[in-house]
């Protein structure tokens, strides 16, 4: 896992979702906005309109404010609590799927989807009402089609622009987090997740891994076939060890230089050396010729892996230091080889 990737946004001609109980509107309407481009769905009532939102997510709604069984007004106060609840929701999980608070929360809030109501002539209180139920704007019957045309295409030309937004933020977001050479996460990701995971371990007295690799005699690789290669090698050991974890918690990171970096939240030591074992076998199976290598033909990876349970008392660095240690210990004992550290609480 390297963070999560940017946005794409569709070419597919924008959908508008139509809420009218009044049949020839409802066509009049249809036949209109499919002339000018767009995708339509007619449904009768807030209702149903709630329930094909959930369903198509439209770029557009637009509500007759009276309508049976739910009117606009409720329908639209309806969407517009789905939207919080979307927000509140990004809030306390920003950090489960590998993304940032910032951006979580700025794609919540972009997300929202424009409401047109449509109101009775010269209403000033059936106006008032649309806007203080979350209305972006409003047409009033009989339906003006000049005007209406204009006030689709601004609700859905900003819609777009927050897409846009969103995706170009995601973009930035992403290349904030992933290492541009082997497209695992980066060292500043690293930290950042390392340092929250610690504090949500410490609330659940769950155990957190932590395994450093470094490629056995990297310098030499380099020296020997050139940094191209040297990039490349990187790049076919970061995809062995991203493709070896399974768990979506787990967090692939180049740590420095030559050295990985695996996160593994609620792993005890069994299973990280499980982990290890096959991401040193992974490399191994490259048969990435290293001459250089006093201790294969092939690159092999040196592992060392901590595990603790994490406290409000103790530091992310203290995982750090003994994963370092052992991995020290590993390269110093012949490399090609695995060294765990188990960590008292």
């Amino acid at each position: 896992m390297s963070g999560e990737k940017p946005t794409s946004i569709s070419n597919k001609p924008p959908l508008i979702l139509l809420a009218d109980d009044d049949k020839p509107i409802r066509v009049l309407l249809r036949e209109f906005l499919e002339k000018e481009g767009y995708r339509v769905l007619e449904v009768t009532n807030g209702k149903e309109c709630l329930e094909a939102f959930l369903s198509v997510k439209p770029d557009l709604v637009m509500l007759d404010a009276i309508m049976p069984v739910m009117d606009g007004f409720a329908c639209c106060k309806q969407l517009i609590q789905i939207a919080k609840n979307n927000l509140v929701l990004a809030v306390a999980n920003f950090d489960t799927g590998g993304s940032s608070l910032g951006t979580t929360v700025i794609s919540k809030l972009w997300e929202r989807t424009p409401i047109l109501m449509i109101t009775g002539l010269e209403d000033p209180e059936l106006v008032d009402r649309a806007f203080e139920a979350g209305a972006s704007d409003f047409v009033t019957k009989p339906i003006h089609l000049g005007i209406l045309r204009q006030r689709v295409r601004r609700l859905l030309q900003q819609a777009q622009l927050y897409k846009q937004l969103e995706a170009a933020n995601k973009a930035l977001q992403h290349l904030a987090n992933v290492d541009g050479l082997t497209g695992v996460a980066n060292r500043r990701r690293f930290n950042d997740y390392l340092n929250s995971q610690w504090l949500t371990l410490a609330s659940e007295r769950s155990p957190l891994s932590l395994i450093l690799c470094d490629i056995d005699f990297f310098k030499l690789y380099n020296d020997k076939y050139g940094h191209p290669a040297g990039d490349t090698c990187l790049q076919k050991v970061g995809t062995v060890l991203s493709q070896t974890v399974q768990n979506s918690q787990d967090l692939v990171a180049r740590y420095g230089g030559e050295e990985f970096a695996v996160i593994m939240p609620n792993t005890q030591m069994g299973g990280a050396v499980h982990f290890a074992a096959a991401m040193q076998a992974g490399v191994r199976e490259l048969e990435i010729l290293h001459e250089p290598s006093t201790i294969s033909r092939y690159v092999t990876l040196s592992l060392g892996v901590a595990t603790t349970i994490p406290t409000f008392e103790s530091e992310p660095s203290s995982l750090i230091q003994e994963a370092d240690k052992a991995l020290y210990k590993a390269k110093a004992e012949g490399r090609n080889r695995i060294i765990l550290k188990q960590m008292l609480d």
